[in-house]
């Protein structure tokens, strides 16, 4: 079969057109790569969570879900966002990743702070409790992902005074007891007063008839002033003899106000004593939850290494 020459040039140029229309496969594929390495790094990653959780390597999950973190506090290197870059990839999943991680943190917990007692009150949430006695306070959240107390702020407070006022021997609610009870002695007082007040008012009526009886054009003012002030000291003692009949009712109040107050200071009594025996001091106590991931992480990472010693 012969071929001409221009049969020849017209099949390389139809070729050649060929050969531009299709797309550089080759530059094709730098795109497809990186998306297929990013891809696999996001396998990867959730492939290493959960043979972490597997493993039982809760160290490695701490790592895993807040790497910057774990690198600023554990091994002082410089903030780095692109560590935790995958993260979002089981964000999902972190309650159940928070209930899982509880089991070794309380643990660890109930040695180091033994007054605080936790119930998870929906899947890897769980609130604080100050003690086991009667009538204890709820004094915040335990973040188990980050290794956190997240006390209360106002439970918080109360406690720090209680600490404040103890070298001068006061207690939380003295000044608040102090002013409560100062009230009912008053109202006892107006009580014990009655028969002083009948006594008064009977004299100021009689002062006020004798008042109304004067009639002179040239004291008319003074006489009026007389009156008015007459009035008000009258006006003054049924005042007084309206809380005194109501005197009964307020001290009862008064008096259930203060035993409330005296069982909240018993209750923070207990408390301060609490972190007396485990801390000795406010301040110990304070400085322990600054450092807790990372006396908590280092604890794992210290058992894991004599675990590994042991193979």
């Amino acid at each position: 079969m012969q071929f001409s020459k221009f049969s020849i040039i017209i099949d390389c140029k139809e070729i050649i057109m060929e050969k531009q229309n299709q797309p550089d496969l080759e530059k094709q594929d730098q795109p497809t790569r990186a998306l297929t390495k990013r891809l696999q790094q996001k396998l990867d990653y959730v492939t290493t969570v959960r043979q972490a959780i597997t493993a039982g390597d809760d160290r490695l999950i701490y790592e895993l879900i807040d790497g910057d973190h774990y690198h600023q506090a554990l091994l002082n290197e410089e903030p780095d966002p692109t560590r935790n870059a995958q993260v979002d990839l089981i964000t999902d999943v972190y309650p159940a990743i928070s209930h899982y991680l509880s089991t070794k943190l309380i643990d660890y917990l109930a040695h180091e702070y033994p007054f605080f007692y936790y119930e998870e009150t929906q899947l890897g949430e769980f609130q604080i409790y100050f003690g086991n006695w009667w009538d204890r306070r709820r004094f915040g959240k335990l973040n188990v992902l980050k290794v956190a107390f997240e006390f209360s702020s106002e439970e918080y407070n109360k406690l720090q005074k209680t600490f404040e006022l103890a070298p001068a021997h006061k207690r939380f609610n003295t000044d608040r007891i102090q002013q409560i009870s100062a009230g009912s002695d008053q109202l006892q007082k107006l009580i014990d007063a009655q028969s002083d007040r009948d006594a008064q008012k009977e004299e100021l009526r009689q002062q006020l008839k004798e008042n109304g009886q004067r009639n002179s054009l040239f004291d008319s003012g003074r006489i009026k002033e007389e009156r008015q002030q007459i009035i008000d000291q009258l006006t003054k003692l049924a005042d007084e003899d309206e809380q005194a009949n109501n005197a009964h009712a307020t001290m009862k109040d008064n008096e259930a106000k203060i035993l409330t107050l005296s069982k909240e200071d018993t209750i923070l009594a207990y408390e301060k004593q609490a972190i007396e025996n485990a801390f000795k001091s406010f301040e110990n106590f304070n400085e322990r939850n600054r450092s807790l991931y990372v006396d908590y992480l280092t604890t794992l990472i210290g058992k894991a290494q004599v675990a590994a010693d042991g193979e």
